[in-house]
């Protein structure tokens, strides 16, 4: 019994000092709580340089900015008490700046076709004032090659200049990488060497028209108000391509379309809320801020245009019927 008393007692006791810990120890220090440094109260402090222990990290910057070991290898490593090992990810075209040099593009840019690829490599990287390039996408599938080439004089050690034209075509968007190889007519692998860069890929675009008024559409009632123009818009390829169309026609027009007299008689901040097409007819349904007041048969007339010719301009669309909240019988009256 006594043995139940001390070890109830003992409990008493830590629990009584974590409280202590928390609550009362003094303004401005920091506390550990779920693998974070915590801060106690408002006034300033330095944070900790020791990590919190059990913090929670995801790469060599996090796992150095906990403060956990760093090893100096090349690259450096950074461990944490679990064991997980972190490398800091190394630029590659530092790793090669004695041998060769990329002013375009540079790493983790963003790249179109054609790419223009320019810089400066040894002399001993060119053989016949050229070397070639090859472009990968993420899974190492070869997507184009180009030949670097030189206008100087490439029997030097030093330095010359060189520029390439890249063509191709990459689906959609994601990652890759550009090598930059060594010209090696030996074919002997110890004079291998290449320079890889990695690069983004810009997402794959389409043209969609959307339509707008012009002042003439949407003038007094002798018009026609229903008459609507189209202008072309560049989209991400997707396969929901109607609703991306929708997209653009709610954004209104652009300033440069302003300009060429397009106005749109759509209210602004209207969401799409669900758009279904099938078997020819695309069901489409927006938020109240459609007919917010919105009033006269011209201007209503003028909506529901430029939504149907937006979505008929797709060979699967041939009615649109529109709906607010799922009611489509008592809307958008004149």
């Amino acid at each position: 019994m006594n043995k139940k008393i001390l070890l109830f007692g003992i409990i008493i006791i830590i629990l009584a000092i974590s409280v202590a810990i928390k609550y009362l120890s003094p303004e401005g220090s920091w506390i550990c709580e779920s693998g974070q440094w915590v801060k106690h109260g408002n006034p300033g402090s330095v944070k900790p340089s020791q990590p919190c222990p059990g913090q929670k990290v995801s790469s060599f910057e996090e796992c150095a900015a906990a403060g956990y070991p760093i090893m100096e290898s090349y690259p450096r490593q950074c461990r944490t008490p679990d064991g997980q090992t972190f490398s800091e990810v190394i630029d590659s075209q530092f790793e090669k700046r004695d041998l060769i040099r990329v002013d375009n593009p540079r790493q983790n840019q963003t790249i179109t076709s054609p790419l223009t690829i320019t810089g400066q490599a040894r002399g001993n990287w060119f053989f016949e004032a050229v070397f070639p390039i090859k472009l990968y996408d993420s899974d190492g599938s070869l997507l184009a090659t180009a030949i670097a080439q030189t206008k100087s004089d490439w029997m030097t050690e030093e330095f010359v200049p060189f520029t390439a034209e890249l063509e191709f075509k990459a689906t959609g968007q994601g990652s890759g990488f550009l090598v930059l190889e060594k010209d090696n007519p030996s074919g002997l692998p110890e004079y291998d060497d290449q320079l890889q860069i990695p690069i983004l890929f810009s997402p794959e675009l389409i043209t969609v028209e959307v339509y707008f008024n012009t002042p003439e559409t949407g003038g007094p009632p002798d018009f026609d108000c229903s008459e609507v123009a189209a202008v072309e818009r560049q989209v991400v390829k997707t396969q929901a391509v109607g609703r991306a169309a929708l997209e653009e026609l709610l954004k209104g027009p652009s300033e440069a379309e302003k300009e060429s007299g397009y106005l749109t008689s759509i209210n602004p901040g209207v969401k799409i809320q669900s758009l279904i097409i099938e078997n020819g007819i695309a069901r489409v349904d927006f938020d109240e801020q459609l007919q917010f007041q919105v009033g006269g048969s011209c201007r209503v007339a003028a909506i529901r245009s430029q939504i149907s010719k937006t979505l008929k301009q797709f060979p699967t669309v041939d009615e649109v019927i529109i709906s607010i909240n799922g009611r489509s019988e008592d809307i958008l009256q004149p």
